[in-house]
């Protein structure tokens, strides 16, 4: 292949790992996928060795372990406030629902809102239901410091198996 294209395929899965890592900030982005795809493409045109294989091994269950951390900062989260399983059920469908037909922003706010009404119907109180909320958007925050680790991570596994594995 000529050595232009080469690069121009590289720069290509370097734009794709910093599009995912900075679509972090938009909550619910897959971001930490978006990196893995862009190295999965990379490791599918160059090859695999066992030492790539084995990096590639590692930064798969990374991504793997960044969707775990997501649910589980969030609800924990909000869980040390007091919210109620039901709560954080009917906000995760609610996020679903309004991520599908609306935008993944649109999802998150309808997400909230839903959380918030669940808590002040279960408690009758507006500011304990408020708590439950500052719980699941703290846990949200957490959240996406966590991916945002895990994808730098990533990243840098990558530029381990670029700099000293590709001969």
């Amino acid at each position: 292949m000529q050595p232009w294209l080469q690069s121009g395929l590289l720069v290509l899965v370097v734009i794709g790992m910093v599009v995912g890592l900075f679509g972090l900030i938009v909550p619910f982005f897959p971001g930490v996928i978006v990196v893995w795809l862009s190295i999965l493409g990379y490791g599918l045109y160059h090859g695999f060795t066992v030492g790539s294989g084995i990096l590639f091994g590692v930064i798969t269950l990374l991504m793997i372990a960044s969707t775990l951390v997501d649910n589980v900062l969030m609800s924990v989260n909000a869980r040390q406030r007091g919210t109620s399983w039901l709560a954080l059920a009917v906000g995760m469908a609610s996020l679903l629902v309004g991520s599908i037909l609306w935008t993944p922003l649109g999802g998150l706010a309808i997400s909230f809102a839903a959380v918030f009404v669940v808590e002040f119907l279960r408690l009758k109180d507006w500011r304990r239901a408020l708590e439950s909320l500052k719980g699941m958007a703290l846990g949200c925050g957490w959240s996406t410091v966590a991916r945002f680790a895990i994808a730098i991570l990533m990243i840098l596994l990558w530029g381990v198996w670029y700099f000293l594995l590709s001969g």
